[in-house]
């Protein structure tokens, strides 16, 4: 069965490389309607794609660079922002230049159709995916799910701790996984990332009453202070001047009650610094999750989401 993965992730492979070797890998490639992967280096003034394949130069026409491309459902932006960056392609055929020499002729669009049929339109809400970051904007971040097909994660469901701005969390080429919740008729995907980040109980077993820790300040209220000890846990510090969102901090826990789904803190100092975002630690090993539950069972109100129940979403 075909892996149809973000597009980047097989440009270094050896068996990528070992296609890119000669006009002979490639024909084999060609023979074998390979997916492969390489830079694409220049997009000419018809925004036709042009792509160093190591041993020659191939070209993407405009058409092929997407899907949607050809029909106009898809801007010219998608072919011209992937200059400079991997892409996905098979090759369609070799066209002979006037000086003998061969020009192979790659289609973008084609690998983006197979993904489409083959992965994108087969997937269920609660299927585990994974994803690799392109872009951040002030509502959610943009990832690749496959062959450069793009999917977005809705800032709010990127992790239970609230965020400013998805960069707290993310950064661009950042490979990580996320859950379906919907797939549309034409093939769009809504997507989910804090279910994969761990319950209460998962988070507050990584910490002790007494220990001091590190954390960053999300939101100063006139009753307390909002520290994020991990994307998936956040507890509440007494009030303390000088103290604004996105500083650090280091806080003292005193106490962790899993029935009202409470951490309180003392927060011991806060401070500017520039630490960049972690790459997500997951508690979930499996492809797969119907149910995915935050609170713990014996707390007041149930935090829960339900994938087997898609109205439920």
């Amino acid at each position: 069965m075909t892996a149809f993965y973000p597009e980047g992730r097989q440009v270094e492979s050896p068996e990528n490389r070992g296609y890119l070797k000669s006009m002979a890998t490639l024909q084999e490639a060609f023979e074998q309607r390979k997916i492969l992967e390489a830079r694409a280096i220049l997009c000419d003034s018809q925004h036709n794609l042009i792509v160093d394949l190591g041993c020659a130069r191939g070209i993407i026409p405009h058409d092929e660079g997407a899907l949607g491309i050809a029909e106009g459902t898809t801007r010219d932006i998608a072919v011209i922002s992937r200059v400079n960056k991997p892409v996905c392609f098979v090759i369609t055929g070799f066209q002979t230049q006037p000086d003998g020499s061969l020009l192979p002729i790659l289609s973008r669009r084609a690998v983006q159709k197979r993904c489409m049929e083959e992965k994108i339109l087969q997937l269920h809400p609660g299927d585990i995916i994974d994803a690799r970051v392109t872009h951040l904007e002030p509502f959610g971040c943009f990832v690749d799910i496959g062959c450069g097909i793009s999917s977005l994660i809705p800032i709010d469901a990127i992790s239970i701790s609230r965020i400013a701005h998805p960069r707290d969390r993310f950064r661009p080429g950042f490979d990580i996984k996320a859950v379906v919740r919907q797939v549309d008729p034409d093939g769009r995907v809504n997507l989910t990332h804090k279910e994969l980040l761990g319950s209460w109980e998962e988070n507050a077993a990584l910490f002790s009453p007494g220990q001091t820790v590190a954390g960053i300040i999300r939101s100063v209220e006139s009753y307390g202070v909002f520290v994020e000890l991990t994307p998936n846990l956040a507890g509440l510090a007494e009030p303390k001047e000088g103290a604004f969102p996105g500083q650090h901090a280091s806080v003292y826990i005193k106490s962790l009650l899993p029935d009202k789904m409470k951490v309180k803190l003392i927060i011991v100092d806060s401070f500017e610094a520039q630490y960049p975002p972690q790459e997500p630690r997951y508690f979930v090993e499996s492809d797969h999750m119907d149910r995915w539950q935050y609170s713990p069972d014996c707390a007041s109100r149930i935090i829960e989401t339900r994938f087997d129940q898609p109205d439920t979403l």
